[in-house]
């Protein structure tokens, strides 16, 4: 696999690049600070360590919101990273919401996909009800990987102001949260979305973080064919293929929702 490890220099570069980014958004919007949803992974957990850093504990409002296939374990870091960095922070609880669309619409019940995307859309209507009250930015937990293949639901986690580590690949995300000082079993924890029960990121794409980011950075960001990637990173050319077409497909998500060009 490709290495895309920073540097100590590159690394210190990145801490500052990403909180002056984070201080600028919220002035920029005339702001008194931000919101983040805090699930107990290492996207949200490194978040929540450089928006602290960038705008001081008093200004970051933490939301954890559990659901009914929320495991108690993913809660429990959640809460426990809120209070390791001494922000204000309120549990509440989506399910009752996602129950009262099914209600609405029960022929959705059962479908997994379905209701799962609906507790991730669930969960930002509940950070800009937060937000919007206390005049605060959503900060996105979104990082490139992920970005890439589309695994985000859209209008959902991925409906924020800015997405502080965007730009950032899984490995890198890791890599930074142990430089920030985030303790080691949070930046080592199996990730999970956690949008239905028993699911985790790697088994739902079908393909590990290292591998995939290796992908991104030969063929998909950079200029080697699926055969050459497939090649240098010795594996099937099948997965190189798979990459690439959950990028493409998944192309809408990452743009501004299209209108037709205007009439002449």
């Amino acid at each position: 696999m490709i290495d895309l490890r920073f540097s100590e220099e590159e690394l210190e570069l990145q801490r500052e690049h990403i909180t002056d980014f984070i201080r600028d958004s919220v002035d920029a919007a005339g702001a008194d600070g931000a919101v983040l949803g805090l699930s107990g992974g290492i996207d949200s957990t490194l978040t929540a360590y450089l928006t602290v850093e960038a705008l001081g504990s008093e200004s970051l409002h933490g939301l954890v919101l559990p659901a009914t296939v929320s495991s108690d374990e993913n809660m429990s870091d959640a809460e426990r990273v809120a209070r390791d960095l001494e922000i204000g922070y309120d549990v509440v609880e989506v399910e009752p919401i996602v129950d009262s669309l099914l209600s609405a619409y029960p022929e959705a019940e059962g479908d997994h996909e379905a209701v799962g995307n609906a507790r991730a859309r669930v969960r930002g209507v509940v950070n800009y009800l937060v937000a919007n009250h206390e005049n605060r930015l959503v900060v996105g937990t979104g990082n490139r990987s992920e970005a890439a293949v589309g695994y985000f639901t859209k209008y959902g986690d991925g409906a924020v102001d800015c997405h502080p580590i965007g730009n950032l690949y899984k490995q890198q995300v890791r890599q930074l949260a142990r430089y920030v000082g985030v303790p080691n079993d949070l930046v080592e924890k199996t990730p999970t979305a956690e949008l239905w029960a028993d699911q985790t990121d790697e088994d739902e794409l079908g393909i590990d973080y290292d591998t995939l980011d290796s992908i991104l950075v030969a063929h998909v960001d950079g200029p080697l064919s699926v055969a050459a990637t497939a090649r240098l990173l010795e594996i099937e050319e099948k997965t190189v293929e798979k990459v690439r077409g959950l990028y493409e497909r998944s192309e809408h998500k990452r743009l501004v929702p299209p209108a037709p060009e205007p009439l002449e």
